[in-house]
């Protein structure tokens, strides 16, 4: 019967401790693939050619982009002259259709989906290590404020940037 209980304690305790040393061991694809020789990585303004006509658009992904690499740390930001990498984008397209239909043929949500190509270049090796179009979205209520449907293209913008910084910092 001690035996038995001795068995049964020191068995919670292993599964205690196992438990605890794999919640201490996170798995990160963060900085995963970043080449030594890049450190540095110059963000320029984000062209738009959507035709959209959303005032600001491309600060704010210029920023979002810029804020992803700060808080990521794989990478310093940098001026495009001293980059090791530059990173260019191109918005080429934003579309704003309706998302969730309700009763009457009333349009209940719609979606803004905004499409850009990025291309990255390592200027050490002088080579275009990737080029790749994205595409992600944000959905709003419709009909409501101006504000919601900028919320709805923050959402969209977002998601593309961090999906760009996931290709950067582990895609290739």
């Amino acid at each position: 019967m001690i035996r038995t209980s001795r068995n049964l304690v020191a068995a919670i305790v292993t599964l205690c401790l196992g438990v605890m040393l794999m919640n201490g061991c996170g798995y990160s694809f963060t900085g995963a693939s970043v080449p030594p020789h890049l450190s540095t990585i110059a963000i320029p303004l984000v062209n738009d050619q959507s035709g959209y006509g959303e005032p600001g658009l491309r600060e704010l992904f210029t920023t979002q982009l810029n804020d992803l690499f700060i808080n990521d740390n794989s990478y310093q930001i940098a001026d495009r002259s001293s980059a090791d990498a530059v990173l260019e984008g191109v918005i080429t397209g934003v579309t704003d259709a309706p998302n969730a239909v309700g009763g009457e043929e009333q349009v209940r949500s719609r979606r803004v989906t905004v499409a850009v190509r990025f291309k990255l270049q390592d200027m050490k090796l002088r080579k275009t290590m990737w080029e790749k179009t994205f595409s992600n979205w944000g959905d709003y209520v419709s009909g409501t404020a101006e504000s919601q449907v900028r919320a709805g293209l923050a959402e969209a913008v977002r998601k593309v940037s961090e999906d760009v910084l996931l290709e950067t910092v582990s895609g290739w």
